[in-house]
C-alpha cells in the first residue's frame, strides 16, 4: 500500500471515528463484560451441530477485534479474533437495535467491538453469533495488513510486535509455547526442592560469565554500576548461606554483537544444587528438557528445520578435546591425538594448518575451545553434552582430580548452538583468587571480556561453599528449538533493534 492510499485510509478512519462520536458513541468505554473469550466459544462449540445449537439455545457476549467485514444485501458479518481463534458474526438491521446498525455502518477492519447474542451455524456450516447487539469498544486509526497477505515483512513483526501479535497467530502461538516452557521448568525444580529467589540486576562488579557488560552511573552513592551478565557469583553466595538448592529465571545483559543467536539482553535459567556434581546435573537437564518439551509439544520430539530433535534421554555424551581432535583430523585426512591440544604451540600449528585464525595471546585451552567452536558447534543438532573443558576458559569451574588443566563442566548443544552451561563449582578460596589474577592478566592484555577480581565473593568461600554443581540453561534459544524458530529475535516479544 502506497503512502498516499494508507492517508486516505487513516483520513477515513478519523472521520468515522467522528461519526461515532457524532451519534453519542463513547468512542473509548471503560469495560465490557464478557462471558467468554473468542477461544472458549470456538473450543466448546466448534464441533457442534446446527440442530444442537438451535436446540441448546446458547447465548453469548464475547468481544474481539474486527479482522473481516463482508456484506451481502441485508445479510453483514464481522469475523472477529482474540489472537488465538475467529468467530464469525451475523449482523441484521431488523435484529439490532438502531443505533447498533449504524455503528456497523462505521466499523473498520481492525476496530474492537462486544457483540451479545445466540450461536447458530450459517448454511455454509461457519459457527456464527446472531447479534442482538453490537458495542464500539475502540477504533483502529491506522490500517492493519490486509488479511489475505498477514505481516510478512520481518523487521516490521520485530519492531512492531502488537501488529504481528493483531494479525499472525503462529507469533501468538510461540509466546504461548514460551510461557508454558518456562512454568514448566519453574515447576520441574520447584517440586525438587528448589528455592526461586532473585538477585541484583545492577552489580558493582560485573561477573559470573566471561562478556562484556553495560555501564551505567548511580549518581546518589556516585559509582559505577553494571547491569548484570549473570547471577553467578550471587546465588553461589546464597550457597554458602545454608540454601542448598537454589534457582533464578533471570535477564540478563551483555554488550556485544547481535546476530540469529544472541540479543544483548536475554532470559536465562541458573540454578545450584550442593552436594551434586557435573554429571548428576547432566541426568536432572535431560528429565527437565523433556517434561519442557512435553509441555511445549505433547511429547518428546520438536521439528527444527530440517531435522526432528528428540529430547528422550539419554543425550550423547563427547569429551570436548577429543571432539576438536576427532574433528580436525577428519579436515586433514589424518590422525590427530588429543595431547596436540594440551600444547599451545602445537595446538597453534594445528590451527594454522586448518586455516583458524587464533589470538597470539591465548593459550592451549583457548584454542583448543575455538577449534571445537568452529569444526563442531554446527554438526551438533541432536542434544549432545560437550564436557571436560579446559581450564583456561573456565574460570568458575572445578578441576578434574587426574587433570589439572581440565575442569568438570559441560555445555549443552542442541540445533547447532550451545544451549546450556554447567560445571562442578570451584570451591577453593585460594584457587578462585589465583583464576581471576589470571583473568586480570588477560584483561590488563586487552580482553575486555576477562573476569574481574571480586573480593567480596573469595570472602564468601572462605566461609565454605560444599561441593555443588551449578547449570545455567538460555531460555530463549531453548525455546527457538521447541517452536522451530530461525532467530532469537522470533522468540523474544521486544528484540533490540536499530533505530531507524
Amino acid at each position: 500500500m502506497n503512502a498516499e492510499a494508507e492517508s486516505d485510509q487513516v483520513v477515513q478512519r478519523r472521520a468515522n471515528l467522528e461519526a461515532l462520536k457524532q451519534l453519542g458513541v463513547d468512542a473509548y468505554p471503560h469495560r465490557f463484560d464478557a462471558d467468554a473469550t473468542v477461544r472458549d466459544i470456538v473450543a466448546q462449540y466448534g464441533s457442534a451441530t446446527g440442530e444442537a445449537l438451535e436446540a441448546a439455545q446458547v447465548r453469548s457476549r464475547v468481544a474481539g477485534r474486527i479482522l473481516g467485514v463482508r456484506t451481502f444485501g441485508k445479510a453483514n458479518f464481522l469475523v472477529l479474533s482474540d489472537g488465538v481463534a475467529r468467530l464469525q458474526v451475523y449482523l441484521r438491521q431488523d435484529s439490532v437495535p438502531e443505533l447498533a446498525f449504524q455503528i456497523f455502518k462505521l466499523l473498520d477492519f481492525g476496530d474492537w467491538v462486544g457483540v451479545e447474542g445466540r450461536l447458530f451455524r450459517t448454511k455454509t456450516n461457519e459457527l456464527t453469533v446472531w447479534a442482538s447487539s453490537l458495542t464500539f469498544l475502540a477504533k483502529c486509526l491506522l490500517p492493519l495488513p490486509e488479511k489475505w497477505h498477514g505481516l510478512t515483512d520481518v523487521e516490521t513483526r520485530y519492531r512492531q510486535r502488537y501488529l504481528d501479535l493483531a494479525v499472525n497467530p503462529d507469533s501468538r502461538r510461540v509466546f504461548e509455547t514460551r510461557s508454558r516452557v518456562i512454568s514448566s521448568i519453574r515447576q520441574f525444580l520447584l517440586t525438587r526442592g528448589f528455592l526461586e529467589v532473585e538477585t541484583p540486576m545492577m552489580q558493582s562488579i560485573a561477573g559470573g560469565a566471561l562478556a562484556r557488560p553495560f555501564t551505567t552511573h548511580h549518581n546518589a552513592l556516585d559509582i559505577p554500576l553494571y547491569l548484570r551478565i549473570a547471577p553467578e557469583l550471587y546465588l553461589k553466595r546464597l550457597t554458602v548461606g545454608g540454601i542448598e538448592r537454589v534457582f533464578e529465571i533471570n535477564r540478563n545483559f551483555r554488550n556485544e554483537g547481535i546476530s540469529t543467536q544472541h540479543n544483548p539482553e536475554f532470559t536465562m535459567l541458573e540454578f545450584y544444587w550442593s552436594y551434586a556434581d557435573y554429571r548428576d546435573l547432566m541426568t536432572l537437564t535431560e528429565a527437565m528438557l523433556a517434561e519442557a518439551a512435553q509441555a511445549a509439544l505433547g511429547g518428546p520430539e520438536a521439528p527444527f528445520g530440517e531435522h526432528v530433535i528428540s529430547f528422550q534421554s539419554p543425550f550423547r555424551r563427547l569429551s570436548l578435546r577429543e571432539a576438536a581432535a576427532a574433528a580436525a583430523g577428519a579436515r586433514l585426512g589424518e590422525a590427530v591425538d588429543v595431547s596436540t591440544l594440551r600444547s599451545r604451540d602445537s595446538a597453534a600449528a594445528l590451527a594454522a594448518r586448518l586455516g583458524v585464525a587464533v589470538d597470539p595471546a591465548a593459550g592451549a585451552g583457548h584454542i583448543a575451545a575455538q577449534l571445537f567452536e568452529t569444526l563442531c558447534e554446527a554438526d551438533l543438532v541432536q542434544p549432545t553434552f560437550v564436557y571436560d573443558f579446559p581450564t583456561e576458559v573456565s574460570p568458575l569451574s572445578k578441576q578434574k582430580a587426574d587433570d589439572l588443566d581440565t575442569v568438570e563442566r559441560f555445555e549443552l548443544y542442541i540445533g547447532g548452538f550451545e544451549v546450556a552451561n554447567a560445571f562442578s563449582e570451584l570451591n577453593d578460596p585460594a584457587e578462585q583468587r589465583r583464576r581471576f589474577e589470571a583473568q586480570l592478566a588477560q584483561r590488563a592484555s586487552g580482553d575486555d571480556e576477562a573476569h574481574a577480581m571480586d573480593e567480596d565473593y573469595v570472602r564468601a568461600l572462605e566461609y565454605g561453599l560444599p561441593p555443588t554443581g551449578g547449570e545455567g540453561i538460555g531460555i530463549d534459544r531453548l525455546v527457538m528449538v521447541l517452536t522451530n524458530s530461525p532467530s532469537i529475535r522470533d522468540v523474544i516479544l521486544f528484540p533490540l533493534m536499530r533505530p531507524r
